[in-house]
């Protein structure tokens, strides 16, 4: 004998529970990663750059630093030994491994070591939305905090409306806030307006190819209209000054 559950429940558990559920599922997808080996710290050239043991040069994946974030990576792993892990065996034009680095058996990586002082930012670039909202939770912290780097009003994200400061930071990495005024498309691109005047304003520009991507994170294009956002990439010049954004990670929905 079928039984079946009340309508008033029935619609309780899918709008209330079944998203809560899948909520959950979503927010324990794992940020995966490969075992790629060990090496030992043999001395630190740069906020994210370290030379090991062996010869071999890391470049730490993900972040962003300042020059002053040197002296706390330093402090995190000089001469100690890491793990080495990569999303997908990678390596700069450099030569040098890019990876996220774990210091003895801890299961906290360098990266988001980095990230909780404030001595790091999210790079446009993570390789994986999974890993970027992992170390966007540490970011967060931070800014909230106004530790490290953010303490510095240099640092903090800039106001989409304020293009004086914007067009200084022309040729750097920053984060920018404000709403999505309007999105149109032409041609190849899709434009993420922030003003009504679309040749001088900010705006942030998403080559069309990588549409689906931004779809699948929950990000799509056309429904960003009219909703506050936090993106992250190198500040460039059009008409405007411009993001150019490719992946998912580099936009964050603000509350």
């Amino acid at each position: 004998m079928k039984r079946f559950l009340p309508r008033p429940l029935t619609a309780f558990l899918s709008t209330a529970i079944l998203p809560a559920l899948l909520s959950s599922v979503m927010a324990q997808d794992p940020c995966k990663l490969t075992d790629i080996g060990t090496g030992t710290v043999a001395s630190v050239r740069d906020g994210r750059t370290l030379l090991l043991a062996d010869g071999g040069e890391l470049r730490l994946a993900a972040i962003e630093v300042a020059d002053e974030s040197r002296g706390a990576l330093q402090s995190l792993v000089g001469g100690r030994d890491l793990r080495l892990k990569q999303l997908s065996p990678e390596r700069d034009r450099y030569g040098r491994i890019v990876a996220f680095a774990y210091v003895g058996n801890s299961e906290q990586s360098v990266q988001q070591a980095l990230l909780e002082q404030g001595r790091a930012r999210v790079s446009a670039r993570t390789g994986s939305k999974a890993c970027a909202d992992l170390l966007l939770r540490n970011e967060r912290a931070a800014r909230a905090a106004r530790r490290g780097l953010w303490a510095d009003p240099n640092f903090a994200p800039l106001r989409s409306e304020n293009l004086a400061r914007i067009a200084a930071a022309r040729g750097q990495f920053a984060l920018v806030e404000g709403k999505v005024l309007s999105v149109r498309e032409s041609g190849a691109t899709i434009y993420l307006n922030f003003g009504r005047r679309w040749t001088q304003d900010f705006t942030v520009i998403i080559p069309k190819r990588h549409r689906r991507e931004f779809t699948t994170a929950g990000l799509d294009p056309k429904r960003l209209e009219g909703n506050p956002v936090r993106v992250r990439g190198w500040i460039g010049q059009q008409s405007g000054p411009v993001i150019e954004v490719v992946n998912p990670e580099q936009i964050e929905l603000v509350e």
